[in-house]
């Protein structure tokens, strides 16, 4: 029985988690979660699953919630329980699936104790990449992307000698504004943002999906997670959201990994690797007429694209900076308080007046973080 820790259990990955986990129950069992604020929906879900330990991360819920809620349940509060139930000697693997640079320390508590750890947070590798990966190899824990681009990646690697591969291929939907001017999108309203034509993702994903800023940050990720060099990664435009990447290898082959864009497929191969289980997604239907199209990005129209690969260029302290400042940046768009354009504006202007440090300590970083959220709110307000 395969014991499994669901950091961010309320959100689009955790519930996407936990339907791999109750379609597998005779290998798995989710034996403890951790949500923001929704403790309401973690209820439903201790009520399901069971498990051991649950924990709320915001610590100023602590005297609202009856202990009535989570019966039979270890129910803990704060960041420090997050790291705590990371660590736990209980648990197997730990599914990473905070949304943003909150993911990290929870994260980095796992990969600490030399855990299997299935990496949806992808900010994790965005803001301390290097550290991470070195953690990573000095405690012997595994990590597993369940990004649906990474864990492509990480399949079609299968296929030849990691020295073998010439470049990495990201595909990106495009997402809504993929056809749109650049002066249409400067008017562009969060519900239109966050109507993603493919993927059904959860808001700060769908606006990142929306300004291509997630491309960017996959971008990073796929930097670190594999070790590539910045000019062995391409970025592509394909609509269908069925091919999630390709690896090109030095004798021309391109091996790609198809599938519907459904979160569970790439969360279940993280959870049985390197077994392959009958699936919860469905399967591409190829006995039906199907295009796939291809186009190359618009980098003057979704310039977050360029500053994916500038920062996977310079490493440092750049992608603290980047991520921290779209991340308010977002909320500020989400609140009607910025523009859809000015996204990415902000975060270019905050990364050019930071201080960099081409050798930052995980302090540094997280020092980093907090200043670039100042930064952008002061550069936004």
């Amino acid at each position: 029985m395969k014991r499994i820790a669901v950091l961010g259990s309320t959100g689009s990955i955790g519930t996407s988690c936990l339907d791999v986990v109750d379609a597998h129950r005779d290998g798995m069992q989710a034996v403890s979660l951790s949500t923001h604020t929704r403790w309401e929906r973690m209820a439903e879900q201790s009520t399901r699953f069971r498990p051991r330990k649950v924990v709320i991360a915001q610590e100023r819920l602590r005297p609202e919630i009856p202990a009535s809620a989570f019966p039979g349940v270890e129910l803990d509060f704060g960041a420090t329980a997050v790291e705590k139930l990371a660590a736990d000697p209980e648990t197997d693997v730990v599914v990473s699936g905070i949304v943003g640079a909150a993911g990290l320390r929870g994260t980095w508590a796992a990969i600490e104790c030399g855990k299997t750890v299935a990496v949806a947070n992808k900010e994790t590798l965005v803001v301390a990449g290097p550290l991470v990966m070195d953690l990573a190899k000095r405690t012997g824990a595994t990590i597993l992307p369940v990004d649906s681009e990474h864990s492509a990646v990480f399949q079609a690697m299968h296929s030849g000698r990691r020295c073998d591969v010439r470049r990495v291929i990201l595909t990106a939907s495009g997402g809504p504004f993929r056809t749109w001017t650049a002066d249409r999108m400067q008017e562009a309203t969060p519900e239109q943002a966050l109507a993603h034509p493919t993927w059904n993702m959860g808001r700060k994903i769908s606006i990142d999906s929306a300004t291509m800023m997630n491309k960017a940050l996959e971008i990073i990720e796929a930097r670190w997670l594999f070790n590539l060099e910045p000019e062995q990664i391409d970025v592509v435009v394909h609509p269908q959201s069925i091919v999630h990447a390709l690896v090109e290898f030095v004798d021309g082959s391109s091996i790609a990994q198809l599938s519907p864009p459904d979160m569970k497929l790439p969360i279940q191969y993280a959870l049985t690797y390197p077994q392959r289980l009958d699936g919860t997604s469905p399967c591409l239907d190829f006995t039906r007429k199907m295009a796939l199209d291809f186009e190359p990005p618009d980098r003057d129209r979704f310039p977050a694209l360029e500053l994916g690969f500038e920062v996977a260029r310079r490493g440092g302290t750049c992608g603290a900076v980047l991520n921290a400042a779209n991340e308010v940046a977002v909320e500020r768009f989400l609140a009607g308080r910025l523009r859809f354009t000015d996204i990415p504006r902000a975060c270019r202007a905050v990364l050019e007046h930071h201080h960099f440090n081409p050798a930052p300590t995980l302090h540094d970083l997280l020092v980093m973080d907090e200043w670039a959220r100042k930064e952008t709110e002061r550069w936004t307000a």
